[in-house]
Order: structure tokens, then C-alpha cells, then sequence
């Protein structure tokens, strides 16, 4: 059994042979008691929620959000809460899928499928990872010029240095970082909350843009570059992020659970989906209160700049802003620098989750490990030279220019997150409707699988449908008819991978359940010496490897 099995590590040096519980260093690390009130144990299972939502609020939400609100005023809202709804919906799968099996999704993948198809999804991850991780190095860069006005490539070798940061939290315990990324996530908030309080918004139009209409997924009226479709298929790639269902699969291990015990099995699944729920419901807050300042902070159609330079200098700009009391607490800076606060905020909390995704992900398909600050370093350094490179080669560009670099340098870098999407959404979909897996008790009742596939195809279909105008966007802000053409061609091509692919891993994950399934019931007939039905949550340890 999971819970029993010994862990394997081994190796010299920084890198390990790695095939033991999830974040084994904290894995089961936080006792709760069963003796005391629902708040309270409410309370102790509180921190995980917020490591995963921080995922959903990082800074290649704000750019999508704000824009989508100067374009097309309230109409997205419905977008934001479909998106968060169904973020809910999957982690709280993953979550569950991490607390009954006693695997991550990465582990439980690879139990399920062959060593080259895990090699190949975990070199995709790792791409989804490193594309997320670019929004954060322009973000956290960004906000080190706009607050201390540091050259933009120092700022950029400073990010590096986030590194002696996650040395730091790692030697304080999980909990403090829990604790950590709350706060952050709170000055976030407020910070937006307070922007948009002092814009004094149409609050029933924003209540009534979040109801989906036909306009909402229109493919017209074409605004700043944008049409209703593509507004929206920029919030959805920029909210539900692959490695999310990952990093929730992992961390919901990490409060002790009696897996001899399935009402504390049970227990501990309650109260990890309140805690991912209020967590990710902050998140859509914080995302709709994004929109919203595009819409009622702003005059509308007044930000030509959607970039964060664009957004900083906006605030700060009378001319742009929407009533006289923003002017009259603009002209302090105050604005524009509490904007700036947050956007550092943001990238640090994505620091902290990213690394641990990475680690996951890592060691479930490969079953490899090194230390989270290697990790970190290596992964950063990857990231930085893309951002580098467009510094460099916009030197001699006005600064409107760069800006506009480092914008489409972060909006193209998200064609990664459509591409990786699938396959965590798929595998985490069809793991917990696996009685094999689940068990009776724990597998997904028929509302959750019904709406599970809904949402996994229309949101792969919407990422697939928005690919050609994800890699026309490569091409630049005027291409020409030949590389439209092109850019469709190439995603095609990668339409195509994403189906084979996705075809590749479904067949074996399939297979890998009905293998599961037999070796289950196998070890119930020599338990039991009779026939015996699947109905547990644990499963012999020779599937796992």
C-alpha cells in the first residue's frame, strides 16, 4: 500500500533517483484533530487552497482582464466566473484524486502509462511551467523598474535572485509558507479592491455581465484588436493553468490522513475542496475586480497601453481616468505604485507555487530530484533568456516599443499553457472516475463526471479553436496574408500533435485502469479467498511502480 511503501531514494550529488510519496519532505507533515470545531478544522486544513489559487490571479491574468474590460466593458465578467467554476470543479478533483490514491497526478499518470509517453508529457509540463514562469520574470521585473526605476536587464538578473527566497521558506516550515502566500493573496486584493471602490462602478451592470449571452463568445465587434472571442479565449488560457491540477494533487497530501479509516479519508476531502473553493473564489474576486478597473478606473478606450508600463503610467494619468476623486488620489502616485506593489506580490507568490510544481511533475514522471533552490535556478535561467533577448533586441526601439515587446512576449508565451492544457485535464478527469482508483465512495458521482467532460472538451475545443491566432500573434501586430497562412498551417500541425497525442494518452490510461482493476480484485481474492468487489481506497503497491 501507498501509505506503507518505503521510499526510494537514492544518488549522489544534487540530482537523486526519487520514487516516494509526493513532496516527501512534508508529506502527512500536519497533524489534525478530530476533537474540535468545523472552523477549527477548517482553519488546519486552510493553506493549500491558496497555493493553488495563486495559479489563477498571477500576472498573465492582468493584461487579459483589464484589456478585456476596455474593449468590451462588463461582457466578459460571465467568462471570468464559467472560468473559476470550472477551476473549482477540477481541483477539487485533483485534490481528491491526490488525498485517496496517495499519488499526485504525475505519479498517478505514469502508473497508468508507459516510460516514453511520460517522458513526453512531462517535457510538456516542463514547457508550461517555463512559459508561466516568463509572465512572472516580466512581471517581477517590471514592478522592480516601476518601484525603484533599476535598469529593465538588471531587473531581470535580479528575479534570479528569488532563489535565496524559496532558500529562506524552505527552512521555515510549510505552514509559514501557507501562511506567506495568504498575505501576499491579501495585499493583492486589497490593493485592487481599493481601486475599484474609489472608481464607483455600474454595480448592476457588473452583476448582469455574469450572465453568458450569445455576444459573449461572438466573433464580432472587432475593438483594440479584439473581438468578444478571443477576449475571452485570453482570460480562459490565462486563468486554468495545467500545472495547477498538479500542484493540488500534491499539496492536499499534506495533512495526515488515516488511510485504514475512509470517514477521516472522507473527512479530509471535505474540508481540502472548502479550502480550494474559498481560495480560488478570492481568486475570481480578485480577476473580476481586474475587469472591472479596466471598465470603471479608466475612461473607456482610453488605455492605448495595455502593457504594465502602460497600466503604471495610466494610473497616474488625469486625463485617462474616469472620475475626479481616482485624479485626486492619482496625482499622489499613490495608484499607480499600490498597482506596482501588487504586480511584485503576484510574481513572488507564482515563485513559490511554480518551484513546487516543478518538483512535482519532475519526480512523479521521471523520478528524478534536486533541490528546490537547483530547481528553481534552473528553471529561472531558462526563463530569463527569452525576456533578455527581447531587451536586447529592442534597445535602440522607443520605449513604447519595448513595452510592447515584453507584452507579446508574455501573451505568446501562454500557447504553451493551451497546448499543455488537455493533459492534465483528461488524466485528472478520468483517475477520479476510475472505480479501480477511487473506489465507490470516492470516484466522481454522475453530475461531477457529466460536467467534467463538458468542461474538459469545451475548454479544449475554445484552446484549440484560439491556436491560429495564438501563433499569428508570433508574427507581429501587422502580418502580412502569407504569414496568417503560415501560422495557420503550423497550428494545424500542432492541432493535430495535441489530438494524437491526447489519443496516445487516453488509450493507455484506459488500459493502465483495466490493468489496475485486475490487479485490485486479484489481491481481494487472496485476501478474502473469494470474489470480492473493488470498493477501497487503497491498491497493491505493484501498480504504483
Amino acid at each position: 500500500m501507498r501509505a506503507e511503501a518505503e521510499s526510494h531514494r537514492h544518488g549522489r550529488g544534487l540530482i537523486e533517483y526519487a520514487n516516494g510519496p509526493s513532496l516527501e519532505e512534508v508529506n502527512g507533515s500536519i497533524s489534525v484533530p478530530h476533537n474540535i470545531s468545523f472552523a477549527k478544522t477548517l482553519f488546519m486544513y486552510s493553506g493549500p487552497g491558496a497555493l493553488v489559487a495563486v495559479g489563477y490571479m498571477d500576472p498573465g491574468n492582468w493584461s487579459t482582464s483589464i484589456t478585456g474590460g476596455q474593449n468590451f466593458s462588463y461582457l466578459l465578467m460571465s467568462v471570468i466566473l464559467l472560468s473559476s467554476l470550472i477551476a473549482m470543479l477540477l481541483q477539487y478533483m485533483a485534490a481528491k484524486l491526490g488525498i485517496v490514491s496517495q499519488m499526485d497526478l504525475a505519479q498517478a499518470i505514469r502508473a497508468r502509462t508507459g516510460k516514453a509517453l511520460s517522458v513526453v508529457l512531462w517535457i510538456l509540463t516542463e514547457l508550461a511551467i517555463m512559459a508561466t514562469d516568463i509572465a512572472e520574470v516580466i512581471g517581477a521585473a517590471i514592478a522592480l523598474y516601476l518601484l525603484f526605476r533599476i535598469p529593465l536587464v538588471l531587473d531581470v538578473f535580479i528575479t534570479v535572485g528569488d532563489v535565496l527566497l524559496l532558500l529562506l521558506l524552505t527552512r521555515i516550515g510549510f505552514r509559514k509558507i501557507e501562511a506567506i502566500v495568504v498575505c501576499l493573496i491579501a495585499v493583492i486584493l486589497l490593493v485592487f479592491l481599493y481601486h475599484v471602490v474609489l472608481s464607483k462602478p455600474d454595480w448592476a451592470a457588473v452583476a448582469a455581465g455574469l450572465i453568458p449571452t450569445g455576444k459573449t463568445f461572438a466573433g464580432s465587434p472587432h475593438i483594440g484588436g479584439q473581438t468578444p472571442i478571443t477576449g475571452a479565449l485570453g482570460i480562459i488560457g490565462a486563468t486554468i493553468m495545467p500545472h495547477n491540477l498538479y500542484l493540488g494533487s500534491s499539496i492536499s497530501q499534506i495533512r495526515a490522513v488515516d488511510h485504514h479509516n475512509q470517514d477521516d479519508v472522507a473527512r479530509s476531502v471535505r474540508f481540502s475542496t472548502w479550502d480550494s473553493n474559498i481560495q480560488l473564489s478570492l481568486a475570481w474576486v480578485i480577476n473580476s475586480l481586474l475587469l472591472i478597473m479596466g471598465v470603471s478606473v479608466f475612461k473607456s478606450g482610453a488605455v492605448e497601453d495595455p502593457s504594465f508600463f502602460g497600466l503604471f503610467e495610466a494610473l497616474s494619468n488625469a486625463s485617462l481616468l474616469s472620475n475626479q476623486l481616482l485624479i485626486n488620489v492619482a496625482k499622489s502616485g499613490i495608484l499607480s505604485i499600490l498597482f506596482a506593489v501588487a504586480l511584485l506580490a503576484s510574481g513572488q507568490n507564482s515563485t513559490i507555487t511554480g518551484t513546487l510544481t516543478g518538483q512535482i511533475i519532475m519526480e512523479g514522471y521521471v523520478h528524478m530530484r534536486m533541490p528546490l533552490w537547483l530547481r528553481r535556478l534552473v528553471t529561472r535561467l531558462i526563463s530569463v533568456i527569452p525576456v533578455l533577448i527581447t531587451v536586447a533586441m529592442t534597445a535602440g526601439d522607443t520605449a513604447v516599443q519595448q513595452h510592447e515587446a515584453l507584452n507579446d512576449l508574455l501573451n505568446n508565451s501562454q500557447v504553451f499553457l493551451a497546448f499543455a492544457l488537455p493533459f492534465s485535464m483528461v488524466p485528472v478527469l478520468i483517475l477520479t472516475n476510475s472505480t479501480a482508483e477511487m473506489g465507490r465512495r470516492f470516484r466522481n458521482n454522475i453530475l461531477a463526471r457529466i460536467f467534467g467532460w463538458i468542461s474538459v472538451i469545451s475548454l479544449t475545443c475554445l484552446n484549440l479553436m484560439g491556436l491560429p491566432d495564438s501563433i499569428a500573434g508570433f508574427m507581429g501586430h501587422s502580418p502580412t496574408p502569407a504569414q496568417i497562412a503560415m501560422a495557420h498551417r503550423i497550428a494545424y500541425v500542432m492541432i493535430i500533435a495535441v489530438l494524437v497525442l491526447l489519443a496516445w494518452t487516453i488509450v493507455d490510461m484506459y488500459r493502465g485502469d483495466r490493468r489496475l482493476a485486475t490487479l485490485t480484485a486479484k489481491a481481494a481474492r487472496q485476501t478474502d479467498g473469494r470474489d470480492a468487489p473493488v470498493d477501497d481506497v487503497e491498491h497493491d503497491e505493484e501498480t504504483r511502480q
